[in-house]
């Protein structure tokens, strides 16, 4: 009964025997030569695995599409040769064949620890597309992965923990979307192209060693870098900003334009006494971050360098 179960085998018709002599020694001279070529090309291929060290038996094929052009190549191979000569060649064994076979009628053919129809508690392939759409949507990408989490089981989509879902963002390497709140800072600053066009004004507070404290105005030029005026005083007072600004107007140079004082929005700038020299036309008054995007970060700086050696301990200088 063995004839039963076996393969139809291919017929070879007379006809071939109807043609003379001549065309079928034509024919068999053109498949000689292209037998020859055929294994020409082979024997270029083998030579190429075994260079480049390339087997199956150590090589790894985690996505479902390599693994199905595998095996159409060897649906396909064995119409002319048997399953274990194709598996011979490509360096497969028939234990992982078979498990091919039974994943691609079963499940997908993508590695897996296990199998989702045999471990009801793992996700599928198609939650975890969920997970990771979610993940990378810019409609969530301010909501945490916990939360998200939990939101997700509220829709409906996928019922898996806050800890399964940190682990497949860094087992996947998903990057979430960012975007700057803040805008980029300016990596050149504000620039005069001579001197006396703008001018930077700023107080700041030094603590003596006794505990009390000086207030310190001055005034620097952003062309020169030089401080143009100063004065130390016991008390916040606004007066002292507005007798540093006149002692520099005092030594501006004459131009068409008044000076531009880039200031902050502190008390001792914006007052009755600075408004009056702005009226006046001595001065201009810009104020940094309303008036330009620029800050009053030149004098602020240089109250950094001010500081840094009143900051030294006196038995260390």
């Amino acid at each position: 009964m063995d004839w039963l179960r076996a393969d139809n085998k291919e017929v070879v018709s007379l006809d071939v025997l109807d043609s003379d002599q001549s065309q079928l020694q034509a024919e068999v001279l053109k498949l000689r030569a292209r037998v020859k070529k055929l294994r020409s090309v082979l024997r270029l291929l083998a030579v190429l695995l075994n260079v480049s060290g390339f087997n199956l038996v150590n090589q790894r094929l985690p996505e479902e599409r390599q693994k199905l052009r595998v095996l159409r190549a060897i649906d396909h191979a064995r119409k002319t040769a048997s399953l274990r000569t194709v598996l011979r060649v490509l360096g497969l064994s028939s234990a992982r064949y078979h498990a091919w076979r039974r994943l691609q009628e079963g499940c997908a053919l993508d590695d897996q620890s296990s199998c989702p129809r045999t471990s009801p508690q793992r996700l599928t392939l198609s939650e975890i597309r969920t997970i990771k759409q979610m993940v990378t949507s810019p409609n969530y990408r301010h909501v945490p992965a916990g939360t998200l989490a939990i939101l997700a089981q509220r829709l409906g989509k996928v019922f898996a923990s806050p800890t399964t879902w940190c682990r497949l963002v860094r087992e996947y390497g998903w990057r979430r979307p960012r975007l700057r709140v803040h805008p980029v800072k300016p990596k050149v600053g504000l620039r005069a192209t001579r001197a006396d066009e703008t001018w930077h004004i700023d107080t700041t507070i030094i603590r003596l060693l006794d505990g009390s404290k000086a207030y310190l105005h001055a005034i620097i030029d952003n062309f020169s870098r030089r401080i143009l005026a100063w004065r130390v005083a016991e008390s916040f007072s606004p007066g002292n900003s507005v007798a540093i600004l006149v002692e520099a107007a005092k030594g501006a140079s004459k131009s068409s334009e008044p000076p531009a004082v880039l200031t902050d929005g502190g008390t001792e700038n914006i007052n009755s006494h600075v408004d009056d020299l702005i009226e006046r036309g001595v001065l201009r008054r810009i104020l940094a971050f309303a008036d330009l995007k620029f800050s009053n970060s030149m004098i602020e700086a240089w109250w950094r360098v001010f500081e840094a050696p009143m900051a030294i301990p006196q038995h260390a200088r």
